[in-house]
């Protein structure tokens, strides 16, 4: 999504995209409403045999878009959002095609120095819009975000994980019903919607499991690298999802950008 249209205006919007800006749309961003940059942060692994590689990066990519696109008519903050990366730290689906894993150390330091090179430019405010939730991820994003300045929309925090879907809050949130609805709204070419009829429901507590020291996929009984319900998956619910998703996100930006 590059540009969006004003209802009854057929003039294509600003663009919210930040590479789609030129270099002097980049430095024209300090002259006018304060700019705020999603960075959406994902991963490559396997997502069940029905749904893609990219399934986090998707979602972070699509939450980030849909927050910007509402926050395209504020008055005193501007939101784009920045190139995803789309590698994150991937060890508990290591034993399937299709995981390709960074080390912890490499993620933290990229996104601390993405985020220190916008810094530079007078960028202060980024927001690390992640949607992987393996614990050395998401503790290498917090250490990147404490040490860029950056903030971290960190749905795993309890506050946040109780406003969600009952799947996502089961803890059996890979690959089921929560992350493949989602998919559904805004990819569905990329979801095996016939593979993804067959697939049985999977009640596994991750977060449970992960805590009592299980740190793989096989080790969880999640031999098809997913948990939760995917059958009962539809559109509807994932642009449901993601509105919900964006109004957390913009909560967020509206806590901890000065107005």
């Amino acid at each position: 999504m590059s540009a969006l249209v004003n209802p009854g205006d057929s003039r294509p919007a600003a663009p919210i995209e930040f590479a789609a800006l030129t270099s002097p749309g980049a430095g024209a961003l300090h002259g006018g409403p304060t700019p705020v940059l999603l960075l959406p942060v994902g991963a490559v692994e396997p997502h069940g045999p029905h749904a893609p590689l990219g399934t986090d990066s998707i979602i972070s990519t699509a939450v980030a878009e849909r927050a910007a696109a509402e926050l395209a008519a504020a008055t005193t903050l501007r939101a784009l959002v920045l190139p995803a990366i789309g590698y994150g730290v991937t060890r508990y689906a290591a034993a399937f095609p299709g995981a390709v894993s960074i080390s912890d150390q490499v993620l933290e330091d990229l996104v601390t120095e993405v985020c220190a090179s916008l810094r530079d430019q007078g960028f202060e405010h980024v927001v690390v819009v992640n949607s992987h939730f393996e614990p050395e991820h998401v503790a290498a994003l917090r250490r990147a975000s404490n040490r860029s300045g950056a903030v971290l929309f960190d749905v795993t925090r309890r506050r946040l994980a109780e406003r969600l879907t009952d799947e996502f809050k089961s803890g059996a949130a890979h690959a089921g019903r929560y992350e493949t609805s989602i998919v559904l709204a805004t990819r569905p070419d990329l979801v095996d919607q016939q593979r993804m009829q067959t697939l049985d429901a999977l009640p596994v507590d991750m977060p449970a499991a992960i805590a009592s020291g299980k740190t793989d996929f096989l080790a969880m009984d999640m031999h098809d690298a997913y948990c939760g319900a995917p059958a009962e998956a539809t559109a509807e619910e994932g642009a449901e999802t993601i509105a919900r998703l964006s109004a957390l996100l913009i909560e967020l930006i509206h806590d901890t950008v000065p107005a």
